[in-house]
């Protein structure tokens, strides 16, 4: 369950980093924000990624070794990356629907979910 509740956590933190990274970019579009600096959306980003931390913390001492958990460091950080990537993907889907998978693209998460099959063999 250890390492469920790790993935879900991951899942959860990536989601708001996402959208600490590159939510300004789509918020910037709506009236109410079009009048805002920089320093307004640096500030929101980093509310935004305080919930990143507040789930991506536990989701590493959970998942870790050291806590009981069933993951390696390393094992645990291909997997976020990993995590990130496919949750990068759904959110540009989403919020920025002019933006397009290319075969590139696609080639590029293969080799990042390859990464994830060699970290975890023995």
């Amino acid at each position: 369950m250890r390492g469920l509740y790790t993935i879900l956590l991951l899942i959860g933190s990536n989601a708001f980093m996402t959208l600490a990274w590159y939510g300004h970019l789509k918020f910037r579009d709506y009236k109410i924000f079009e009048s805002k600096g920089l320093m307004f959306f640096i500030m929101i980003s980093w509310l935004i990624a305080f919930f990143e931390y507040c789930l991506q913390v536990p989701a590493n001492r959970i998942g870790h070794e050291s806590s009981g958990g069933p993951f390696s460091l390393m094992q645990l950080k291909i997997m976020q990356e990993v995590i990130s990537l496919l949750v990068f993907v759904v959110f540009s889907m989403i919020m920025f629907k002019e933006e397009t998978i290319k075969w590139n693209h696609i080639a590029a998460i293969i080799c990042i979910i390859a990464a994830v099959y060699f970290v975890f063999k023995k």
